[in-house]
């Protein structure tokens, strides 16, 4: 009994050992900073699928559960820039002018339409200026998506400490 003892404490201890998972090599390499803040100077394109439409490539993939968010410069105040979500509506003379996106993990489309044929306001359609912020994964899983699509600017910069002072370029 005495030799049974210390052989059965090594099988259980070995069970042990052999049956922890290492997941040390598990990890994504990601070139891209998070969080990250760009611009673009937008000129939207027209196809008789998507309808007037601006789209980009991230440089590297995101990971599964980042979050896009982006901002449409509306104007300036007092020298500050009005960053506007989208989606958003503007209600002009003409009609109904809407901006919207989605996004993948490989790329990202802004969508422009209306009520009326939105050529005739080229203004809404040409060097318009978006931002484009990508909240990371880390907290991306635990957000909830609609509270953030209608988060201002300042508040989703405040919330996840994002540093908007390195603002890049695609």
């Amino acid at each position: 009994m005495k030799k049974f003892l210390p052989l059965l404490l090594i099988l259980i201890s070995s069970i042990f050992i052999f049956s922890c998972k290492d997941d040390d090599d598990d990890y994504v390499n990601v070139d891209v900073e998070y969080p990250a803040v760009y611009d673009l100077n937008v000129n939207f394109k027209f196809n008789a699928t998507d309808g007037w439409f601006y789209d980009q490539a991230f440089n590297n993939p995101l990971l599964d559960q980042d979050y896009v968010v982006i901002y449409r410069q509306a104007g300036t105040e007092n020298g500050a820039v009005v960053w506007q979500p989208i989606p958003r509506t503007l209600y002009l003379e003409q009609g109904e002018l809407d901006y919207d996106f989605d996004f993948t993990k490989n790329d990202f489309l802004i969508y422009a339409g209306g009520t009326y044929d939105i050529s005739t306001t080229p203004q809404y359609l040409n060097n318009q200026r978006f931002r484009v912020v990508l909240v990371p994964a880390v907290f991306g899983k635990n957000a909830n998506v609609e509270d953030i699509r209608k988060m201002s600017y300042e508040e989703v910069i405040a919330k996840y400490n994002i540093d908007d002072s390195k603002v890049g370029t695609f």
